[in-house]
């Protein structure tokens, strides 16, 4: 079976296939096919009548997204998939509707969320002044977290960033690591700092940690502590003991934000103890002010292989 998309102009072909063709080589990896384009036309053959269904409502959308001159990436091509996949396309003028950019990076390269349900997540940030966050790896929910976090420091929202998480090792033994406890518990931290560095750029996130403007530092040094006019924000916290937990959610301070992420199915807790993340989602549910946001396999939009191996480890 040939499927044959038409097309306006050559533009819309480089933006859906992506630069040196890495949106078009995704493509294909998903669909088992090779893609041609010929004159105003794309052409692609595929095996069986589905696959043909489903791309060509594919192509359909992403053209739409190229005429409303969204920049389309492989993280679009995967999530609008499943979309088109799990019938609820229905959902896709929603994401370029409400694409605004969150903050941009080191390299001005715009930040907006991907995904419905991180659209959802972003309004959420700006909304309430204590947001808990659930979902498995690839979701975006510390991510996002720590780019509004930027964004509410350069606009003076706030004057200072906290991030940290508690030090529970996942198999290994921090006893044996050189250096004192947050020297041991650094390496834990490098997605945020990903973050910090992608957004702000090293030297300046260096220059911010020097001046104590971002800290970075793990859960115990939180205790005895008052957070006033601070953007705090609790990374793996799907580790965290009920006392833990509590001692946390009592340091927020004024005009201060707290984001609580984590990811339930992954907790390295001894088995007797219940994650103070799962409590604290139980208890803190129907308080207007505090926002709860659960993300699913769905808005995975890392690598599509991530989420076949999120998907056979939950069976």
């Amino acid at each position: 079976m040939i499927l044959k998309t038409k097309i306006k102009n050559i533009s819309d072909a480089k933006n859906i296939f992506g630069v040196l063709d890495t949106n078009k080589k995704l493509i294909e990896l998903i669909y088992k096919t090779k893609i041609n384009i010929k004159e105003d036309s794309i052409y692609t053959t595929l095996i069986d009548e589905k696959s043909y269904d489903y791309l060509d409502k594919l192509f359909f959308h992403l053209l739409n997204m190229s005429n409303e001159g969204i920049h389309i990436t492989n993280s679009d091509i995967i999530y609008i998939d499943k979309l088109v996949k799990s019938d609820l396309e229905y959902n896709i003028s929603r994401i370029y509707e409400n694409r605004k950019i969150i903050c941009k990076t080191f390299t001005n390269k715009p930040i907006y969320p991907k995904t419905i349900k991180q659209i959802s997540y972003v309004k959420m940030l700006n909304t309430s002044d204590l947001v808990l966050c659930i979902g498995p790896a690839g979701t975006g929910k510390t991510y996002l977290a720590v780019v509004d976090a930027v964004n509410k420091l350069r606009t003076n929202k706030i004057k200072k960033i906290i991030l940290t998480r508690p030090a529970v090792e996942a198999g290994e033994n921090l006893g044996y690591l050189p250096g004192d406890l947050k020297e041991k518990i650094d390496p834990y931290l490098r997605p945020l700092y990903d973050a910090l560095h992608e957004t702000l750029g090293v030297l300046q996130t260096e220059a911010l940690m020097e001046k104590q403007i971002i800290e970075i530092a793990p859960l115990a040094y939180m205790r005895g502590r008052t957070l006033n006019n601070a953007y705090v924000i609790l990374d793996e916290a799907q580790n965290t003991t009920k006392g833990q937990m509590k001692m946390f959610l009592t340091r927020l301070g004024f005009n201060s934000k707290m984001v609580i992420t984590g990811d339930i199915s992954q907790v390295d807790l001894p088995r007797k103890e219940e994650s103070g993340l799962k409590v604290a989602v139980d208890k803190l549910k129907g308080i207007d002010e505090i926002g709860i946001m659960k993300f699913e396999r769905m808005d995975i939009v890392r690598n599509p292989l991530v989420q076949k191996i999120v998907e056979r480890f939950e069976k």
